[in-house]
């Protein structure tokens, strides 16, 4: 496997499931490709496995040209030397989990093939489990016999559809705890398909966020969570608070621009390019608003300062997710915060309290022209 692999996708397709993506993944980066069910990112997978061909455009891995419209090339999925993890594993219900890996590697030596099956189960934790058939397996074991079976076959490339979508949270935990650990040894690509951001933002360097077969932003988990494109991406991710402002002023020296909220006045450290006067969406996450102590006193920040009233507290679990009106703007807002910090706060429904956002958290959202 060559330290200097990048996987190079430029397709375009409009028949069928739309798909449009132009992106790159380096060797030794984690990608996640997030999106709703139905979103196009199987498609997109097995357009880059070689089990689907897209309409135009092309696939590169490193030197290696996988498609190419204009030229006519489609490579077999066995020409790509490609590693694929389906949803459901794939497993032959009448070979046991060293079988499985064994005849992954027909490509192979019959001599190699045992002593390399054994070290892939190794790699995996599953050295003890070798004569077992899925059947007598538990699902974790049957998805680390999958990703064995795929790296075994040293893959110039690794795929991972919904890889965690089959077992239970418990498993699921482990197994995060497995692939981070695998993530570090590898020197390839790994492409992993998901609906659950949280695994993004566990286990990817970088996400790409689909929907209906469009590319919506490309970047590092944190640098999409925190700067969403625009309001598609902003919802994609989860965030609920977004709201309308005016542009009041810009200070390009100090990095501000202020946003009429209501009757308030919010700094923001984002500079896009916009014009006085404009109306613009923002957005802030939970970890940018900072909730008065109703027991103790005052915010110490000075600014961007919003008096609320607590409308409904829930407690789930450890945490606790509030709704508050915002004062003189009609607007709500909706926050989880861990339930220690509600009780150390004193924060009770019908209260009334301030909040402070945090001007590098405000993010000033891409306004999609019609």
């Amino acid at each position: 496997m060559s330290g200097s692999t990048e996987l190079r996708v430029q397709i375009r397709q409009t028949k069928g499931i739309r798909i449009e993506a132009d992106f790159s993944c380096r060797a030794g980066e984690f990608l996640a490709v997030v999106g709703p069910s139905g979103g196009g990112k199987t498609t997109l997978l097995r357009m880059i496995a070689g089990l689907a061909k897209p309409e135009n455009g092309s696939i590169r891995c490193g030197k290696r040209i996988w498609f190419d419209s204009d030229e006519g090339i489609h490579c077999s999925p066995q020409n790509r030397h490609i590693g694929f993890v389906p949803q459901h594993f794939g497993l032959f219900p009448k070979l046991s989990a060293l079988g499985n890996i064994m005849a992954a590697l027909d490509h192979l030596p019959s001599q190699e093939r045992r002593p390399r099956a054994l070290a892939a189960l190794e790699k995996v934790n599953l050295h003890g489990l070798t004569d077992r058939l899925p059947s007598q397996l538990s699902g974790g074991q049957k998805q680390r016999v999958a990703l064995a079976r795929a790296l075994a076959r040293e893959p110039r490339v690794l795929l991972l559809d919904e890889p965690f979508s089959a077992v239970d949270r418990e498993t699921r935990e482990r197994l995060y705890l497995e692939l981070a650990r695998l993530k570090a040894e590898l020197n390839i690509p790994v492409i992993m398909v998901t609906h659950d951001l949280n695994e993004a933002l566990l286990l990817a360097d970088s996400m790409l966020l689909i929907s209906q077969g469009h590319m919506l932003q490309h970047g590092t988990p944190q640098d999409v969570f925190s700067r969403p494109r625009n309001e598609a991406v902003a919802r994609q991710m989860g965030l609920r608070n977004i709201f309308n402002a005016h542009v009041v002023a810009q200070d390009c020296a100090k990095g501000v621009t202020w946003l009429k909220f209501g009757d308030r006045l919010i700094a923001s450290d984002s500079l896009p390019r916009v014009n006085i006067g404009d109306k613009v969406r923002w957005v802030i996450p939970n970890q940018g608003i900072r909730f008065n102590s109703i027991a103790s006193g005052r915010l110490c920040r000075s600014f961007n300062i919003l008096p609320i009233h607590i409308d409904n507290m829930l407690t789930l679990g450890e945490s606790v997710r509030l709704e508050a009106s915002v004062q003189d703007s009609g607007e709500r807002l909706n926050v989880e915060i861990p339930l220690h910090l509600a009780h150390k706060l004193a924060l009770t429904q019908g209260a009334a309290t301030e909040v402070a956002l945090k001007s590098d958290q405000v993010h000033i959202l891409e306004m999609i022209k019609a």
